[in-house]
């Protein structure tokens, strides 16, 4: 049987912690993140990868091909797992949300105060401009490809305020977890 369970959520949130969490704790888990084609692409020019990058890419792809581009990509790669928890991190957009209620999938959205995601960003240092002041952290968020987070969010099956310790976020991940 397979749960489909979209992430949403702002840089920082706890997005791949929740992942973290449900691949050292369940069987079966598969991780699908919609800027997993963005990211192989431009691995094919860069060593380092920035959001920015990706963020531009995005809307080229989307412009050229169509707003469901990307969520067509996810889709796809969804149908070729037969069972298991399947989660797909990184629903930004009315199209990401719509193909994931259409394959069944349920959406969590993990939020967090501003502060707190700011420093979680600079600490973990995954993308190559992630160690930024906080006024372009907030200039980040405020890009074309992160407006749409909170609106997606407030049509969540869950919502996790990440602002408490991480045994407080897996209690949260595993409560819902259990009663997808």
């Amino acid at each position: 049987m397979k749960k489909i369970i979209g992430i949403v959520g702002e840089m920082g949130a706890g997005k791949d912690t929740f992942c973290e969490y449900v691949k050292a704790n369940y069987q079966d888990v598969y991780f699908l993140r919609f800027s997993d084609g963005l990211t192989s692409a431009l691995k094919v020019f860069f060593d380092d990868i920035k959001r920015e990058d990706q963020q531009w890419l995005s809307q080229a792809l989307r412009e050229r091909f169509g707003q469901d581009i990307l969520v067509k990509a996810i889709i796809k790669k969804v149908n070729s797992i037969e069972d298991g928890i399947i989660i797909l991190n990184g629903v930004r957009r009315p199209d990401d949300f719509s193909g994931l209620k259409e394959i069944g999938g349920k959406l969590v959205y993990i939020t967090a105060d501003i502060k707190k995601r700011w420093e979680r960003v600079v600490l973990r240092k995954e993308k190559a401009d992630d160690d930024v002041p906080f006024e372009k952290f907030v200039e980040l968020g405020n890009a074309e490809a992160e407006q749409q987070i909170t609106k997606i969010g407030e049509q969540a099956d869950f919502k996790i305020t990440n602002d408490g310790s991480r045994e407080e976020l897996f209690f949260d991940i595993k409560k819902i977890i259990e009663e997808i």
